[in-house]
């Protein structure tokens, strides 16, 4: 395999128009990709050879995490550099304003001929109200269903390989402008390619406002798994669920009972549309190979945050679960190692200063991460900056009912709630408890103490969940005042309906409750 990348790396290094000296930078972002499939044994599950590609030839870091385990705010941390709670990204709704400063912008203003297609969605205001308001109302003393049951669905036969069209036609584009307009440009070149996949898809039978709980794929892709080894995940009994774990399942409609043939098939038709994801991948490096751009030109795949996968009796994302909160970090490009895995942490936060090094531009502002440059290039002439030992990431949206913060230091990954005081930490030894089913905060309490004095250093956490807590009240407030006599109509009919209308008196009463009662945190 590595004999072949090898080749393939020698016929990328022909004739190109270009005449520049630094380099082109090339960023494929995923949406929901576990990083634990970039490299073994999780990369024996699903034969993703673009991926592997990168691998091979770049640097593969194994220990990278979200800022934040949802789409909005963790492309936020990624296009501005900043932690969420110093942009106040707090939901799907709440993130940049449109006329923030990205590390793109500051690549054009310095010579950079620029392309952004596919999903962005880092500014504030999209996503839909059932999002925005379950993220607002996520302490009302009530358990709401806010997702369809999470679904696999067939379609097509094993000529089907288009199954995701509008990433495909993002992907087109993208390959389109290499050739046509980036392979002739005489100045250095910037893209970005977001996907959506492998994110679920809508489910149509619950209706406009549904969320994305259908796994879908082909017979095709399919075959790109291997089903001796999808594993089933274990389970801890809803009862000895911590209680945030515990709102998370129940919200995601995944308390009732599944069947080890569906958990199967929901894992499989996942790992699936990650094959067909690193296939978009693959067409953007065959459209930088073919124009002989690839010797020149710096290529990074990421993704804003994983999917459980029915890890944790949960799919979706929302939750500081390795499976959530993991993703993939490759690099590749002139002047950087081959063949590289790195252990150090790092998080997409330092994606920015990482991109402007690469370039040769100055950070600007008060940046939150640190560039990884200096553990991969082969160059010495790079920042001498030492990366710290540990990641943040932090929630505040919907399908957690606190806000949440995670910090990893070496094997251990401590998760602080709220206050600190009204929801319980837990604390994972990761490297012995891969599965994270055992909370061992009880048992190591000095460990607990040195890491929430760590993270209390980082960020005022309580003073954060304050903050977010006033801005949901707020929001809600006004987003029901500026629908008049519509307001009970329109939320009896969000994406939790079937649930609202079983009781609607009582579940008007709790958000009347919440909005005029004390400000603590409910957790059921």
């Amino acid at each position: 395999m590595f004999l072949l990348a090898f080749i393939f790396f020698l016929q990328s290094c022909g004739e190109s128009s270009q005449n520049v000296t630094r380099p082109n930078i090339v960023m494929v972002m995923s949406d929901a990709f576990d990083g634990r499939l970039s490299f073994e044994p999780g990369s024996k599950v699903v034969r993703l050879p673009y991926i592997n590609y990168l691998r091979e030839l770049g640097s593969t870091f194994l220990n990278t995490y979200t800022n934040s385990p949802i789409c909005c705010p963790s492309r936020a941390a990624m296009w501005s550099g900043q932690y969420v709670h110093l942009s106040q990204s707090w939901n799907n709704y709440k993130c940049l304003d449109a006329n923030s400063t990205t590390w793109m912008d500051l690549l054009e203003r310095n010579g950079y001929r620029t392309k952004m297609l596919g999903k962005l969605d880092y500014t504030s205001g999209s996503h839909s109200v059932s999002n925005r308001v379950e993220a607002w109302t996520r302490d009302v003393q009530f358990l709401l269903r806010q997702e369809g049951r999470p679904v696999v669905q067939l379609i097509g036969n094993m000529s089907t390989r288009r199954i995701m069209e509008k990433d495909w036609k993002n992907t087109d584009k993208a390959a389109q402008w290499i050739r046509q307009t980036a392979a002739i440009s005489n100045e250095p070149f910037a893209l970005y390619l977001g996907l959506n996949l492998p994110h679920p898809y809508r489910t149509e039978s619950l209706g406009p406002t549904a969320g994305g709980s259908t796994f879908r794929s082909s017979p095709y892709w399919l075959t790109k798994v291997s089903p001796e080894l999808v594993s089933v995940p274990k389970w801890l009994p809803m009862a000895a669920m911590h209680p945030v774990d515990y709102y998370s399942t129940f919200t995601k409609n995944c308390s009732s009972d599944f069947t080890e043939e569906e958990i199967k098939n929901i894992r499989t038709f996942y790992f699936a549309m990650c094959a067909e994801a690193d296939a978009m991948l693959g067409q953007v490096i065959s459209a930088l190979r073919e124009k002989g751009l690839l010797a020149n030109t710096v290529l990074i795949f990421t993704a804003d945050h994983g999917e459980l996968a029915m890890e944790h009796r949960q799919f979706y994302k929302m939750s500081m679960f390795e499976g959530s909160s993991r993703v993939p970090l490759l690099i590749m490009g002139p002047g950087l190692k081959s063949g590289l895995q790195v252990h150090q942490l790092v998080s997409l936060v330092d994606l920015y200063p990482t991109v402007l090094e690469i370039a040769g531009i100055s950070a600007v502002g008060n940046l939150s991460g640190h560039s990884v440059l200096p553990l991969i290039s082969t160059s010495r002439n790079v920042s001498k900056n030492e990366h710290p030992e540990w990641v943040l990431s932090e929630y505040h949206g919907c399908n957690a009912n606190a806000s949440t913060y995670m910090l990893r230091v070496g094997h251990w990954k401590y998760i602080a709630y709220a206050d600190g005081i009204s929801v319980p930490p837990q604390l994972f030894n990761v490297t012995v408890d891969k599965d994270e089913l055992h909370n061992v905060v009880l048992r190591f309490p000095d460990v607990q103490a040195q890491l929430d004095k760590l993270l209390r250093s980082i960020v005022d956490y309580p003073k954060v969940s304050s903050a977010v807590h006033l801005y949901n009240k707020n929001r809600f407030a006004a987003w029901r005042d500026s629908l008049g006599r519509n307001y009970t109509e329109v939320i009896a009919n969000l994406r939790w309906h079937i649930d609202w209308q079983k009781d609607i008196l009582a579940n008007e009463k709790a958000i009347d409750t919440w909005l005029h009662g004390s400000s603590r945190t409910f957790c059921i």
